[in-house]
């Protein structure tokens, strides 16, 4: 069986605490490798201060963890929203004081961290979620912090996992980090040779970061056009809208007021937003 193959269901199914606990009760893993991924444990082999802290959101079975352990860090988080991992991983790491292990909405969590670790998260979320992904992980990174994993440089008939391009990832990140590396893997397992990317980002700690809810917009023409509309406003630097229209990403060199996003769109008054805190 292809690894890349996760869950063959349909993306319309929820996504949740629910729907992960039964992958897990079933063994439906197909994600799951059995070991560290060549890439992540290249990466992890270059990184020289092993007091950092670091965070795997959507742990799993968390073999990056396992994989820092035995390498002497001392300072790892991992999270994830389906107990039987979160239980697995509790009492496989029941003596050792250098891992945390949540049980939990990675959404929900607050820290501060040195670097954020992606392995097979970010294409577990259904696309809808991706602004808050990124608005998420600059909140929880420090201001010197990065993130780092992989991607996939592919689409998918069937989901989850939730394929992307180079491309859209570039304009989802633009502004609000530091484009470190975005490059082809080059040592995938053999199933995901030539669709997977390694990015490297470092949180760009002189911005404002915001997600917003949206209401209103019902095609992908007047999702362009408001777009547009809070693009040309001075300060914004970048602007990124989900694919359901109903969260909006906003990239700004200073805070913006409500007021004045609210106000670019008043040409149409069933366009509402409103600031998530």
């Amino acid at each position: 069986m292809e690894d890349i193959k996760c869950c063959v269901v349909s993306c319309e199914k929820p996504l949740d605490a629910a729907y992960w606990e039964a992958q897990y009760k079933t063994k439906a893993t197909g994600w799951d490798l059995g070991k560290i991924s060549p890439p992540l444990k290249t990466f992890i082999d270059t990184i020289e201060n092993k007091n950092i802290a670091i965070l795997i959101p959507g742990c799993g079975n968390s073999y990056e963890a396992e994989y820092l352990l035995e390498h002497d860090f001392t300072n790892i988080t991992v999270i994830d929203i389906a107990p039987t991992p979160v239980a697995d991983l509790k009492e496989k790491f029941k003596n050792n004081s250098n891992i945390q292990i949540i049980l939990g909405d990675f959404f929900e969590h607050q820290g501060k961290y040195d670097l954020i670790m992606e392995q097979t998260f970010f294409c577990a979320l259904p696309p809808t979620l991706r602004q808050k992904y990124a608005w998420k992980m600059h909140q929880l990174l420090a201001d010197e912090g990065k993130l780092a994993g992989l991607l996939f440089n592919r689409p998918f008939e069937v989901s989850p996992p939730f394929g992307g391009s180079k491309e859209e990832y570039e304009a989802l990140f633009a502004a609000a980090f530091e484009f470190l590396k975005m490059d082809l893997s080059l040592n995938s397992i053999a199933p995901r040779a030539n669709s997977e990317l390694f990015f490297e980002l470092k949180k760009n700690n002189k911005v404002k970061v915001n997600l917003y809810e949206f209401e209103g917009i019902t095609c992908s023409g007047c999702m362009e056009s408001v777009t547009k509309k809070f693009a040309a406003i001075d300060g914004i630097l970048n602007v990124s809208m989900s694919s359901d229209f109903a969260e909006v990403l906003i990239v700004s060199k200073n805070e913006i007021a409500v007021g004045e996003l609210q106000n670019a769109i008043s040409y149409d008054e069933k366009y509402q937003i409103k600031k998530i805190s």
